[in-house]
Formats: C-alpha cells, sequence, structure tokens
C-alpha cells in the first residue's frame, strides 16, 4: 500500500529571533456540508459565526460557510443528511509560534491580526501570494495554517522570507 509522504518532508523546523516554524502533521481533517439542521444533529455545538472556531470532544469545528464545516479531529458517529469530504491528505498543517508570528502573518496577508482582533479561536480563510490557506489562531501567539499541498513548499518559502526580514 502507498504511504503519504509529506509535502514538506525535506524541509527542517524554521528558527529565528522570536519565531518558529514546523510541519504539525498527524491531523484528521474533514468538511461536514448540509442544511442547518442535518449539521445541528451531527455538531450540536458548532460556531454560529464564520470565522471563529469552536472546541467540543476533542473537535475544533471551523464554519467556514452558511452551511459548511471543516472538522479537526474525529467524524462523529452520526452523519446523515451530510456530505463528508476528507481533507487532511489534501492538505498540510504549519504550525507558526512566537513573538514576531502575528507579524509575519501580516507581512504576508492583508488581516488584521492584532492580538485584540484576532484572538485565540480565529480564523481566517484568505490567500498568500495567490495561495489559498485557512489560518487559525490557537493560542495568543501560536497559528496553525492549512494549506494545499501543492503549494505547502512555496508557502513556506514565502513564510520564511518573511521570517528573515
Amino acid at each position: 500500500m502507498l504511504e503519504r509522504v509529506s509535502a514538506l518532508a525535506g524541509v527542517a523546523p524554521f528558527e529565528s529571533d522570536s519565531i518558529w516554524m514546523a510541519e504539525a502533521n498527524e491531523f484528521t481533517l474533514t468538511q461536514a456540508a448540509g442544511d442547518a439542521m442535518a449539521l445541528k444533529k451531527s455538531f450540536p455545538k458548532h460556531p454560529d459565526t464564520i470565522g471563529m472556531a469552536s472546541e467540543h470532544a476533542a473537535r475544533t469545528i471551523f464554519r467556514i460557510a452558511p452551511h459548511q464545516l471543516w472538522v479537526l479531529g474525529a467524524k462523529p458517529e452520526e452523519l446523515s443528511g451530510l456530505h463528508i469530504t476528507p481533507l487532511a491528505s489534501s492538505r498540510t498543517r504549519v504550525a507558526l509560534k512566537g513573538s514576531r508570528a502575528r507579524d509575519i502573518l501580516a507581512k504576508c496577508a492583508a488581516i488584521d491580526f492584532h492580538p485584540k482582533t484576532f484572538t485565540s479561536g480565529h480564523f481566517v480563510m484568505t490567500g498568500i501570494h495567490h495561495m489559498p490557506v485557512l489560518i487559525h489562531c490557537v493560542e495568543p501567539d501560536s497559528f496553525h495554517l492549512y494549506i494545499l499541498r501543492t503549494f505547502a513548499l512555496s508557502l513556506w518559502e514565502v513564510l520564511v522570507d518573511a521570517g528573515h526580514s
């Protein structure tokens, strides 16, 4: 059987002045889409607001659209009425931490990453150098970036460049 190889397999973690970045693999990410009732039945504690993630039953749930959720962690048993798409094999997750993390992200995306605005639990789907990315604030100076595998190395290089300047 073929084994999945990371898009960042040949890349070492990046560490510089007040910044640390590395691949954060070993995650399960699933998209669930359906009507409001089906989503509520399977994910009773999902967030009402797009851009805010919620933690419940060892899962992080991102409301990415009115009738779509991304679920980080195990899928629930009851999924009737939902369209389920596994996403983990098509995404790379990068952890970015440190006191300069917000500055690096601000160099790359036209988003207000100020700690009073972009707090823990917030996320945004945006683009960096024309590459789609979901940026999730995990803790005050800690972020997870979800990137399409095909763009992972290019985005890594953009972030490293921003970290050096």
